[in-house]
């Protein structure tokens, strides 16, 4: 379960910075914009290593 811990505090730690360069440099500022990403890479792996149910959509 710590594998899980330690995604979830790089997930809020990514977020915590696209807050602060959203807040700096704008919404759709190219920073935001690659934080963003970052950010959506990192929730989708969780998904993928611990919600993947199989079922398919």
């Amino acid at each position: 379960m710590a594998k899980q811990n330690e995604f979830l505090e790089l997930i809020e730690l990514k977020r915590n910075e696209l807050i602060k360069v959203v807040a700096k440099d704008g919404l759709s500022s190219n920073n935001a914009v690659e934080y963003s990403q970052q950010l959506d890479h990192l929730l989708n792996k969780y998904n993928e290593l611990f919600y993947k149910t199989g079922t398919g959509f």
